[in-house]
């Protein structure tokens, strides 16, 4: 009885892991998409991708961790990286990578000495 019992309760988890797994890539899927819509961003791919899974404990006991990775992009130009990372199946942050406003430095950098045989890059973004 043991021996027919045991690979059971294995394939039970198993199946429970998987399930487990798709309903919180679903729910960090909508977050990506709707994170992006709320800050006029191209949420690129319409998915993400696992990139990291751990377990954490809670007060509630002990949790799964997933970190999902999705791709944006800011007025069609370029490809950037942002994160959702789930702790179980609610959301614990979600991140695009971006500097915040009050963490930018507005002094312009400082400019490097000029040799006269070079001709200097001007950004166009500035």
């Amino acid at each position: 009885m043991a021996n027919t019992l045991i690979p059971l309760l294995v394939l039970l988890s198993l199946a429970w892991l998987w399930l487990d797994s798709a309903r919180a890539r679903e729910f960090a899927n909508l977050l990506a998409q709707r994170y992006c819509d709320n800050r006029g961003m191209q949420f690129l791919d319409q998915t993400v991708a696992l990139c990291r899974v751990g377990l954490r404990w809670t007060h509630q006991g002990l949790r799964i961790r997933r970190m999902f990775r999705f791709d944006f992009s800011l007025e069609g130009d370029g490809r950037h990286t942002g994160y959702v990372l789930m702790l179980g199946n609610a959301l614990e942050a979600i991140d695009d990578g971006l500097p915040r406003a009050s963490d930018r430095d507005e002094t312009p950098p400082a400019e490097p000495p000029r040799d006269p045989k070079v001709i200097p890059f001007r950004r166009r973004d500035r």
